[in-house]
Protein backbone atom coordinates (compact mmCIF):
# COMPACT_ATOMS: atom_id res chain seq x y z
CA UNK A 1 0.00 0.00 0.00
CA UNK A 2 1.31 3.48 -0.87
CA UNK A 3 2.02 5.96 1.96
CA UNK A 4 -0.52 8.80 2.03
CA UNK A 5 0.78 12.18 0.71
CA UNK A 6 -1.78 14.29 2.58
CA UNK A 7 0.52 15.33 5.47
CA UNK A 8 3.17 16.55 3.02
CA UNK A 9 0.59 18.48 1.05
CA UNK A 10 -0.67 20.05 4.29
CA UNK A 11 2.84 21.15 5.29
CA UNK A 12 3.50 22.60 1.85
CA UNK A 13 0.27 24.59 1.96
CA UNK A 14 1.08 25.91 5.43
CA UNK A 15 4.54 26.99 4.30
CA UNK A 16 3.08 28.82 1.31
CA UNK A 17 0.56 30.56 3.58
CA UNK A 18 3.31 31.72 5.94
CA UNK A 19 5.36 33.04 3.05
CA UNK A 20 2.41 34.91 1.61
CA UNK A 21 1.37 36.58 4.88
CA UNK A 22 4.78 37.17 6.39
CA UNK A 23 3.74 35.30 9.54
CA UNK A 24 6.42 33.47 11.45
CA UNK A 25 9.06 36.19 11.09
CA UNK A 26 9.81 39.51 12.81
CA UNK A 27 9.96 42.36 10.26
CA UNK A 28 12.69 44.94 10.56
CA UNK A 29 11.63 48.30 11.93
CA UNK A 30 12.42 51.86 10.89
CA UNK A 31 14.69 53.14 13.70
CA UNK A 32 13.33 56.67 13.35
CA UNK A 33 9.65 55.83 13.73
CA UNK A 34 9.48 52.25 15.03
CA UNK A 35 7.18 51.36 12.12
CA UNK A 36 7.86 47.95 10.54
CA UNK A 37 9.59 48.44 7.22
CA UNK A 38 7.74 47.23 4.17
CA UNK A 39 4.35 47.68 5.82
CA UNK A 40 1.95 50.59 6.01
CA UNK A 41 1.33 52.22 9.39
CA UNK A 42 -2.27 52.22 10.56
CA UNK A 43 -3.98 55.40 9.36
CA UNK A 44 -4.91 56.99 12.67
CA UNK A 45 -6.77 60.28 12.60
CA UNK A 46 -6.15 61.08 16.30
CA UNK A 47 -9.59 62.64 16.41
CA UNK A 48 -8.67 65.60 14.21
CA UNK A 49 -6.89 64.66 10.96
CA UNK A 50 -8.84 64.52 7.74
CA UNK A 51 -8.99 61.09 6.06
CA UNK A 52 -6.48 62.30 3.48
CA UNK A 53 -4.11 63.59 6.16
CA UNK A 54 -4.39 60.38 8.17
CA UNK A 55 -3.70 58.19 5.15
CA UNK A 56 -0.74 60.26 4.02
CA UNK A 57 0.90 61.24 7.30
CA UNK A 58 -0.19 59.13 10.27
CA UNK A 59 2.90 57.58 11.89
CA UNK A 60 4.64 56.90 15.21
CA UNK A 61 7.39 58.92 16.84
CA UNK A 62 10.02 57.24 19.02
CA UNK A 63 10.36 59.53 22.05
CA UNK A 64 12.20 58.98 25.34
CA UNK A 65 10.41 56.22 27.21
CA UNK A 66 8.36 54.86 24.31
CA UNK A 67 6.58 56.05 21.20
CA UNK A 68 3.57 58.23 20.48
CA UNK A 69 1.24 58.90 17.61
CA UNK A 70 2.53 61.53 15.20
CA UNK A 71 1.84 63.27 11.91
CA UNK A 72 4.50 63.81 9.26
CA UNK A 73 3.96 65.41 5.88
CA UNK A 74 6.48 66.62 3.33
CA UNK A 75 6.09 69.74 1.21
CA UNK A 76 3.48 69.75 -1.53
CA UNK A 77 6.15 70.05 -4.23
CA UNK A 78 9.88 69.38 -4.31
CA UNK A 79 12.17 67.70 -1.84
CA UNK A 80 11.91 68.37 1.88
CA UNK A 81 14.93 70.42 2.93
CA UNK A 82 13.57 72.54 5.80
CA UNK A 83 11.26 71.08 8.43
CA UNK A 84 9.00 72.58 11.07
CA UNK A 85 8.92 70.88 14.45
CA UNK A 86 5.54 71.75 15.96
CA UNK A 87 5.94 71.11 19.69
CA UNK A 88 2.65 70.85 21.63
CA UNK A 89 1.66 72.55 24.86
CA UNK A 90 0.79 70.68 28.05
CA UNK A 91 -2.62 69.12 27.52
CA UNK A 92 -2.38 69.73 23.79
CA UNK A 93 -1.39 67.56 20.87
CA UNK A 94 -0.72 67.45 17.15
CA UNK A 95 -4.40 68.38 16.73
CA UNK A 96 -3.67 71.95 17.87
CA UNK A 97 -1.63 72.49 14.69
CA UNK A 98 -3.96 70.60 12.33
CA UNK A 99 -5.62 73.71 10.82
CA UNK A 100 -2.19 74.94 9.67
CA UNK A 101 -0.44 71.83 8.34
CA UNK A 102 -1.64 72.35 4.77
CA UNK A 103 -0.56 76.00 4.70
CA UNK A 104 2.95 75.14 5.91
CA UNK A 105 3.41 72.27 3.48
CA UNK A 106 2.07 74.42 0.64
CA UNK A 107 4.78 76.95 1.53
CA UNK A 108 7.40 74.23 1.04
CA UNK A 109 8.04 72.96 4.57
CA UNK A 110 7.96 69.43 5.89
CA UNK A 111 6.03 69.30 9.18
CA UNK A 112 5.88 67.00 12.16
CA UNK A 113 3.56 67.15 15.16
CA UNK A 114 2.86 64.57 17.84
CA UNK A 115 0.64 63.58 20.71
CA UNK A 116 1.83 64.84 24.09
CA UNK A 117 4.43 62.71 25.88
CA UNK A 118 5.96 65.06 28.40
CA UNK A 119 6.82 67.70 25.86
CA UNK A 120 10.48 68.10 26.84
CA UNK A 121 13.57 68.71 24.69
CA UNK A 122 13.90 64.93 24.18
CA UNK A 123 10.62 64.93 22.25
CA UNK A 124 11.77 67.88 20.14
CA UNK A 125 15.02 66.11 19.28
CA UNK A 126 13.07 62.93 18.41
CA UNK A 127 10.95 64.92 15.95
CA UNK A 128 14.13 66.37 14.44
CA UNK A 129 15.50 62.84 14.01
CA UNK A 130 12.34 61.83 12.15
CA UNK A 131 12.69 64.83 9.83
CA UNK A 132 16.35 64.00 9.24
CA UNK A 133 15.36 60.48 8.18
CA UNK A 134 13.12 62.07 5.53
CA UNK A 135 15.97 64.07 4.01
CA UNK A 136 15.43 67.36 5.86
CA UNK A 137 18.69 69.24 6.40
CA UNK A 138 17.64 72.04 8.81
CA UNK A 139 14.65 72.95 10.96
CA UNK A 140 12.69 75.71 12.62
CA UNK A 141 11.17 74.96 16.00
CA UNK A 142 7.63 76.23 16.60
CA UNK A 143 6.53 75.60 20.16
CA UNK A 144 3.39 76.28 22.18
CA UNK A 145 3.76 77.01 25.91
CA UNK A 146 5.55 73.96 27.36
CA UNK A 147 6.62 73.04 23.86
CA UNK A 148 8.01 76.54 23.38
CA UNK A 149 10.18 76.22 26.48
CA UNK A 150 11.45 72.88 25.18
CA UNK A 151 12.13 74.44 21.76
CA UNK A 152 14.12 77.31 23.28
CA UNK A 153 16.26 74.92 25.32
CA UNK A 154 16.85 72.64 22.33
CA UNK A 155 17.96 75.56 20.17
CA UNK A 156 20.37 76.73 22.87
CA UNK A 157 22.18 73.36 22.72
CA UNK A 158 23.21 72.98 19.06
CA UNK A 159 25.70 70.22 19.88
CA UNK A 160 22.86 68.01 21.10
CA UNK A 161 20.52 68.70 18.18
CA UNK A 162 20.22 66.18 15.32
CA UNK A 163 19.86 69.03 12.77
CA UNK A 164 20.81 72.72 12.59
CA UNK A 165 18.11 74.99 14.03
CA UNK A 166 17.52 78.06 11.87
CA UNK A 167 14.79 79.78 13.90
CA UNK A 168 12.53 79.42 16.92
CA UNK A 169 8.94 80.59 17.33
CA UNK A 170 7.89 80.76 20.98
CA UNK A 171 4.13 81.01 21.51
CA UNK A 172 3.25 81.69 25.17
CA UNK A 173 6.37 80.13 26.66
CA UNK A 174 6.65 80.01 30.45
CA UNK A 175 9.99 80.56 32.22
CA UNK A 176 10.41 76.80 32.10
CA UNK A 177 9.25 73.48 33.50
CA UNK A 178 11.15 72.12 36.53
CA UNK A 179 13.21 69.10 35.61
CA UNK A 180 12.35 69.35 31.91
CA UNK A 181 13.27 72.68 30.34
CA UNK A 182 14.42 76.14 31.36
CA UNK A 183 13.49 78.83 28.85
CA UNK A 184 14.76 81.68 31.04
CA UNK A 185 18.23 80.11 31.11
CA UNK A 186 18.18 79.04 27.47
CA UNK A 187 17.67 82.56 26.12
CA UNK A 188 20.85 83.69 27.89
CA UNK A 189 22.96 81.54 25.56
CA UNK A 190 20.80 80.77 22.52
CA UNK A 191 21.84 82.63 19.38
CA UNK A 192 19.13 81.39 16.99
CA UNK A 193 16.72 84.04 15.60
CA UNK A 194 13.70 83.91 17.89
CA UNK A 195 10.13 85.19 17.69
CA UNK A 196 8.41 85.62 21.07
CA UNK A 197 4.63 86.01 21.23
CA UNK A 198 1.74 85.94 23.69
CA UNK A 199 -1.74 87.41 24.06
CA UNK A 200 -2.20 90.42 26.31
CA UNK A 201 -4.97 88.89 28.42
CA UNK A 202 -3.25 85.54 29.02
CA UNK A 203 -2.28 85.93 32.68
CA UNK A 204 1.47 86.14 33.30
CA UNK A 205 2.45 84.99 29.83
CA UNK A 206 2.69 88.37 28.07
CA UNK A 207 5.07 89.63 30.76
CA UNK A 208 7.07 86.39 30.54
CA UNK A 209 7.31 86.82 26.76
CA UNK A 210 8.59 90.34 27.25
CA UNK A 211 11.18 89.21 29.83
CA UNK A 212 12.39 86.35 27.66
CA UNK A 213 12.73 88.71 24.71
CA UNK A 214 14.52 91.40 26.70
CA UNK A 215 17.06 89.03 28.24
CA UNK A 216 17.64 86.96 25.09
CA UNK A 217 21.12 87.33 23.61
CA UNK A 218 20.08 86.20 20.14
CA UNK A 219 21.18 88.92 17.71
CA UNK A 220 17.85 88.62 15.89
CA UNK A 221 14.76 88.61 18.08
CA UNK A 222 11.22 89.87 17.81
CA UNK A 223 8.39 90.35 20.30
CA UNK A 224 4.71 90.56 19.43
CA UNK A 225 1.82 90.79 21.89
CA UNK A 226 -1.63 90.24 20.46
CA UNK A 227 -5.06 91.24 21.80
CA UNK A 228 -7.09 88.49 23.44
CA UNK A 229 -6.60 85.89 26.14
CA UNK A 230 -5.81 82.71 24.23
CA UNK A 231 -2.74 80.59 24.74
CA UNK A 232 -0.13 78.68 22.78
CA UNK A 233 -1.02 77.31 19.36
CA UNK A 234 -4.31 79.27 19.41
CA UNK A 235 -2.30 82.43 18.68
CA UNK A 236 -1.92 81.33 15.06
CA UNK A 237 -5.65 81.64 14.50
CA UNK A 238 -5.77 84.93 16.41
CA UNK A 239 -3.51 86.86 14.06
CA UNK A 240 -0.02 85.51 14.69
CA UNK A 241 0.15 83.26 11.61
CA UNK A 242 1.15 85.97 9.09
CA UNK A 243 3.87 87.22 11.43
CA UNK A 244 5.13 83.68 12.05
CA UNK A 245 5.15 82.96 8.31
CA UNK A 246 7.10 86.15 7.64
CA UNK A 247 9.62 85.40 10.39
CA UNK A 248 10.18 81.88 9.09
CA UNK A 249 10.51 83.10 5.51
CA UNK A 250 13.19 85.56 6.63
CA UNK A 251 15.23 83.23 8.84
CA UNK A 252 14.31 79.66 7.83
CA UNK A 253 13.08 79.84 4.25
CA UNK A 254 11.48 76.63 3.03
CA UNK A 255 14.04 76.14 0.28
CA UNK A 256 16.96 77.36 2.35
Amino acid sequence: MKRSTLPAIGLTAAALLLAATGCGSDPASDPATGTPTGTAAAAEDFGCLTPEQAAAGSTRLAVPGGDVGAYYRGPDTGKATVGLVLAPQAGGSLCDWQPHYAEFTAAGYAVVGWMVSGGGPGDVRAAMTLLKSKGVTSVALVGASKGASAALETAADPAGAPLPVKAVVSLSSPDGYPGESNAAKAVLTGTVPTFFAAEEGDGRFPETARQLHDTAVAPVKQLKLYPGGNHGAALLADGALPDVRAFLAAHAPARG
